[in-house]
């Protein structure tokens, strides 16, 4: 990759963030616990990863207003409406990943 000024990286690093969002939206199907089964990453680590980013910058986030701009609605909300309890299957298959 070419050589970008930093501005120019930060700016082309959130647009990548604000279509991840948008990714795992417009892919509700795909559960939390299979992200960290697959990827050892979910939407509440984007959270506090954004909660973390802030500390370092002196600015407040705290992790529900954080979890908001991840799941684009109050968490409470978003999981009654599209995250289904995990199966044991899933259950398995998480703490299979656990072990290694």
């Amino acid at each position: 990759m070419t050589q970008l000024d930093p501005a120019t990286q930060t700016e082309l690093e959130a647009a990548a963030f604000r279509r991840l969002l948008k990714h795992l939206d417009e892919h509700k199907e795909v559960q939390n616990i299979d992200l960290m089964i697959l990827a050892d990453f979910c939407r509440n680590c984007l959270s506090k990863w954004l909660v973390a980013a802030a500390g370092e910058r002196d600015v407040e986030l705290d992790y529900e207003a954080a979890r908001e701009w991840v799941y684009g609605m109050p968490y409470a909300e978003w999981k009654e409406k599209h995250q289904p309890p995990a199966t044991p299957e899933q259950l398995a298959a998480f703490e299979a990943k656990q072990k290694t």
